[in-house]
């Protein structure tokens, strides 16, 4: 059997070799980048206004690497406002065309402007009433000509030592592409709860579309003012928050009862039996609305350096009350 021979010391790269060339990599990279905004003009105000002014979806395609990248933009429109999708231009000519419509735009991926596949489709695109946006590395070619508004991508070299690796050029096309969807996200007026809302899975959704009273307890313990110290003691022990509301003859909240006051109140005035919660509660508590965000309630806790809060509603009136612990099991912490 034969066995895999490790490469000698001879073949290992060297350490600082290495180094050197990842970083002429970023360095070749960001400069293209840098060179896209300082060449970027009307025609980017017009790509913007065409999608804006269309009735239909954008549709994103491209063959090989600029695939790839059609790919990652198409999702990123999706997400960021603008309703989009990929369709590979092999794929197309043999029968995904039927997904494109008139109402749709286009936008073409590739550095030479010169893919067969793409070419074949943007005719019968246009034909069908579709516009056509170009995103390629040659404002002469043939891709460009055809284009209906053409987003100069091109680069001075590849990041690549042959200058063959298509780098540069895809990063080019990624963030023109990118900027793209961040300009229709603005002018569309997207928010951040709109993003929460393309996102709910994730840790950006749970922050963004949990409210507090979502996830407030509302059998938290209540006492009135003239209840004594081991009632309420007794009271925030079956409760189990580490705390006791206390309310006012007229049911509005008057202060509240935690083991912080507990412990305060034994090591002032030691035997509490004959005290009255009222003498050694907090008050005027913390509050929150119940229709605020959660992760509102999170920096409130921190910036006050606490861990309950009392939960009103529209009126004013107990609704609820909310601990760190309500919060990490939600997981908006």
């Amino acid at each position: 059997m034969n066995q895999a021979i490790p490469p000698s010391a001879a073949a290992l790269p060297d350490a600082e070799r290495a180094v050197a060339m990842g970083r002429q990599v970023l360095e070749i990279e960001a400069a293209a980048v840098a060179a896209l905004g300082r060449r970027l003009d009307g025609s980017f105000g017009a790509a913007v206004a065409m999608i804006l002014g269309s009735r239909g979806r954008v549709v994103v395609s491209g063959i090989g690497k600029s695939g790839h990248v059609a790919r990652k933009l198409a999702a990123t429109f999706a997400s960021t406002g603008t309703p989009a999708y990929f369709v590979h231009a092999a794929e197309a000519i043999h029968g995904d065309l039927g997904m494109i419509t008139r109402d749709d735009v286009l936008i073409a991926i590739s550095n030479s402007g010169e893919n067969d596949e793409l070419l074949t489709i943007v005719p019968l695109v246009k034909r069908l009433g579709g516009k056509l946006i170009a995103i390629t590395g040659n404002e002469s070619s043939s891709l460009a000509h055809e284009a209906d508004i053409h987003l100069d991508a091109r680069v001075d070299q590849e990041a690549c030592p042959l200058n063959l690796a298509p780098t540069a050029s895809t990063t080019a096309a990624l963030a023109l592409g990118d900027a793209l969807a961040v300009a229709l996200l603005d002018a569309r007026g997207f928010g951040a709860e709109d993003f929460a809302r393309s996102h709910p899975g994730g840790a950006l959704g749970r922050k963004l579309l949990t409210h507090v009273g979502d996830v407030m307890n509302t059998a938290m313990p209540t006492l009135p003012e003239s209840a004594m110290v081991p009632v309420a003691l007794a009271a925030m022990t079956q409760g189990g928050m580490g705390m006791v509301v206390v309310l006012d003859a007229a049911g509005k909240i008057s202060g509240i009862f935690t083991d912080g006051d507990l412990r305060r109140a034994m090591e002032r005035l030691g035997d509490l039996r004959a005290t009255p919660v009222s003498a050694v509660m907090s008050r005027q508590p913390h509050s929150i609305g119940a229709r605020r965000l959660a992760v509102e309630a999170v920096e409130m806790m921190e910036a006050r350096r606490i861990n309950q809060l009392l939960v009103t509603d529209d009126k004013g009136q107990l609704c609820g009350a909310l601990n760190m612990h309500d919060l990490f099991r939600a997981k908006v912490v």
